[in-house]
């Protein structure tokens, strides 16, 4: 079995178990989710978001919006 290629930053052992969680392995994927809906999530706090955030505007990508998930 060949490894999943993940371009996600290093996160505290809490952050990545809660985006496993939730099937995420990549930055794109976080497109797909709010900064909200993250946060919800048990293991997931402001520091590991912040990383993610960062990691996603090094790719010129961002989390959803939340004006576009209602």
């Amino acid at each position: 079995m060949t490894p999943q290629v993940s371009d996600l930053p290093k996160l505290a052992a809490p952050a990545q178990r809660a985006l496993q969680s939730i099937g995420v392995t990549t930055l794109k994927q976080l497109t797909k989710i709010t900064e909200a809906e993250l946060l919800q999530l048990h293991g997931m706090g402001p520091n590991a978001l912040g990383k993610l955030r960062q990691a996603l505007a090094e790719k010129s990508l961002s989390f959803a919006s939340e004006k576009a998930k209602k």
